[in-house]
């Protein structure tokens, strides 16, 4: 199914086309290749495929399910090669729709070694882009794999929860041969290791846990939610070093997600994940760091909040979520920042001044025409929940509830 929508809110952007995804609307996290794109599924299980050759018209082609249990709503794709995370599936674990998923850590709350679910990292074949061909699978015990970071090369970059530790750790995998992939270093916060006896200093209702980590040459910058950001030292992967570490929670509201270094600049571009409804865990924001000395990384910017409309009642989340990562297959800038902003569709923020960043375009998709979440009492908003931009602008969106967006900008 195809349709063009009408957008709630728009400036200097526009929609080109529309799918619901074969019926299965709800995505997260979304990589194109090849004229084709990857969402992955929170609600529904499993990932999906869509041809999106022609923007105007993008198709469902198939949808490719997972084990039982398992999350899969993260994937990465370069070249011929896609991987997919799995995890537990925490929306149908215990105390999980209460929100205790971000309350405080959960290594010692949910059993790790429960059955029932995949944990690890799927690796498949897509030279054949319609026709995703399964060759490889990484066991990791524990949790599971929330989100890895590959951009081609030898090596990737994971966020997953081992037994022992408190939450999400930081772990490269030798990915020289994709289908013998291989866990080769770990590194976490002090504190995390509660197996080796050590103890989280933190205010336990926080949430100290690595979303994941954005890697550009030797530079690993570390989103760790509550826990704030670390820049980490990868140039010998078999032995990550610690190079700083920074956190503005408190007084702010933490929920560190995208961490996006912009090595000509000595910037990096740091994204917070809203999480509650009607900005219940505070106003989340967008922060510019200066590292171009990367041991002290120094907040030197915030963007703008929307001002088009009142978000913050209208119902569900207000807040940013994902950033395109200058992915080396997509468009690559320094200075616009594309940012999905949950009920306040996508944000376009230019940074050429980066102690005074403006949002220079904006676009709300009307809200979806049924939800997806099959939490009682959801409201029937817009949720933008990732972007991705490829080389010749467009600006590819995913929704928990309303299906793939596609996008381009005017006049920037």
């Amino acid at each position: 199914m195809s349709d063009m929508l009408t957008p709630d809110h728009a400036r200097n952007m526009r929609i080109l086309g529309h799918s619901d995804q074969g019926g299965r609307a709800d995505g997260i996290q979304i990589m194109v290749s090849g004229g084709h794109a990857y969402v992955g599924h929170v609600f529904n299980n499993g990932f999906s495929v869509m041809d999106v050759r022609d923007p105007r018209r993008p198709r469902f082609v198939r949808h490719v399910p997972q084990p039982a249990g398992t999350w899969s709503q993260h994937l990465q794709t370069f070249g011929d090669i896609l991987i997919v995370n799995n995890m537990r599936d925490m929306l149908r674990a215990e105390n999980v729709a209460a929100g205790d998923y971000y309350r405080g850590s959960i290594g010692d709350r949910i059993d790790v070694a429960a059955q029932g679910y995949a944990a690890g990292m799927r690796i498949y074949d897509i030279s054949d882009r319609a026709n995703p061909r399964e060759i490889a699978f990484l066991a990791i015990p524990g949790l599971g794999v929330h989100r890895v970071f590959w951009d081609g090369g030898d090596w990737a970059y994971v966020s997953a929860l081992p037994p022992g530790f408190s939450d999400d750790i930081f772990m490269i995998v030798d990915f020289r041969n994709p289908e013998r992939p291989e866990v080769v270093s770990r590194l976490w916060l002090p504190g995390m290791n509660t197996a080796a006896g050590e103890r989280p200093t933190w205010d336990p209702k926080r949430r100290y846990a690595l979303h994941h980590a954005i890697v550009k040459g030797d530079l690993a910058c570390g989103a760790w939610r509550d826990g704030g950001v670390t820049l980490i030292d990868v140039s010998d992967r078999r032995r990550p070093r610690l190079i700083a570490h920074d956190n503005p929670c408190p007084p702010f509201a933490g929920g560190t997600h995208n961490t996006l270094p912009l090595p000509g600049r000595g910037l990096m571009f740091v994204v917070e994940e809203a999480v509650f409804d009607n900005c219940g865990d505070g106003i989340k924001r967008n922060w510019v760091y200066d590292i171009s000395n990367p041991s002290n990384p120094v907040t030197i910017a915030t963007t703008p909040l929307p001002a088009d409309a009142d978000y913050r009642t209208r119902g569900g989340q207000f807040g940013p979520h994902n950033v395109h990562e200058n992915r080396a297959e997509g468009f690559q800038s320094e200075d616009l920042m594309f940012v999905s902003y949950q009920n306040a569709g996508v944000r376009v923020y230019d940074i050429r001044d980066p102690f005074r960043p403006e949002e220079v375009a904006a676009c709300v998709p009307p809200a979806p025409a049924r939800l997806m979440d099959y939490r009682p009492d959801r409201p029937r908003v817009v949720d933008t929940t990732d972007v991705y931009v490829d080389r010749e602008g467009l600006v590819y969106t995913t929704d928990m509830n309303a299906g793939l967006t596609i996008m381009e900008t005017v006049g920037l």
